[in-house]
């Protein structure tokens, strides 16, 4: 089948920049500074083929990717503002018409509902190069509105997650999202309703303390960064030193906090057997 079909053009992955590679021919691997063609690495789903790293997508990459078909869009409506005048070295209006500028998105996280194995499941998912996938008040909101839907409609929840964490920009009111989205989890669960996290490269500060973390299943693409404050700041706290890879998704896996770590390649075949499995078992 064609691979990637971008439904929503101009959006670029997260590491391949054009001036990097003219006129998007090459691409260099960051993890073994293997050279290899974008093309290459497209077909072998963002994946070097030399060492297996995982080169960062984006949203519509992994609706392309998971989903049967066509996917509709829902909430694209809702857009951050500043509410709060809030100003560092740049405004914090003018990051976020950068930030639509340069990735053709709304927001840091883009919501889709479509299918898998023939199943429905909605799909939010988080685009590191908003804003590095901050969460903010739309975040939250838009996770809320999922919530609802799965919950009328009565269909799985998938969350894939890639963040810095809160968006400092929007300061309590973004901090006030984790408690948000965690208590619409709760209803979700309480209606028997599965949600499935999905915890890729990175996922880091208040998204991990929050609904990355809470998933019936949690699973990661190999390699993944996944820790809530960052090793020096935990090394500099604990003062000691900290185990090698200590957060990378193995290491979370081989201690207990992951269910498993599926290759991107596998990827749409591991949901569509979760979307099956709970499907079943709500049937029963």
């Amino acid at each position: 089948m064609g691979w990637f079909k971008r439904f929503k053009e101009g959006i670029q992955t997260a590491t391949i920049n054009k001036k990097e590679a003219p006129d998007g021919l090459w691409y260099k691997c960051r993890s073994c500074n293997e050279t290899i063609t974008v093309k290459e690495l497209r077909e072998n789903y963002y994946i070097c083929p030399k060492c297996s790293y995982h080169t960062r997508i984006g949203s519509y990459d992994y609706f392309d990717l998971i989903f049967d078909g066509k996917f509709e869009v829902l909430f694209d409506e809702l857009i951050s503002k500043d509410f709060l005048n809030f100003e560092d070295l740049v405004k914090y209006e003018d990051r976020l018409i950068k930030a639509k500028t340069k990735t053709d998105l709304n927001e840091s996280i883009s919501v889709a509902v479509g299918k898998v194995a023939k199943k429905p499941l909605l799909i939010a998912a988080m685009d590191f190069s908003f804003i590095g996938g901050s969460m903010g008040s739309v975040v939250g909101e838009k996770i809320a509105r999922s919530v609802d839907h799965c919950i009328k409609h009565r269909i799985p929840f998938m969350i894939i997650s890639k963040s810095g964490g809160a968006r400092m920009m929007e300061s309590a009111f973004s901090l006030m999202q984790m408690a948000k989205t965690s208590a619409k989890l709760t209803q979700l669960s309480k209606a028997s309703i599965p949600y499935f996290s999905f915890l890729t490269d990175p996922t880091t500060g208040g998204v991990t303390a929050s609904f990355a973390m809470l998933g019936d299943v949690n699973f990661s693409e190999p390699g993944a960064l996944i820790g809530f404050a960052g090793p020096r700041v935990i090394k500099e706290t604990i003062k000691r030193d900290l185990p090698e890879g200590f957060q990378s998704s193995e290491f979370l896996l081989e201690h207990g906090f992951l269910d498993f770590i599926v290759d991107r390649k596998e990827l749409k075949s591991r949901i569509a057997d979760l979307v099956t499995l709970f499907a079943d078992h709500q049937a029963a």
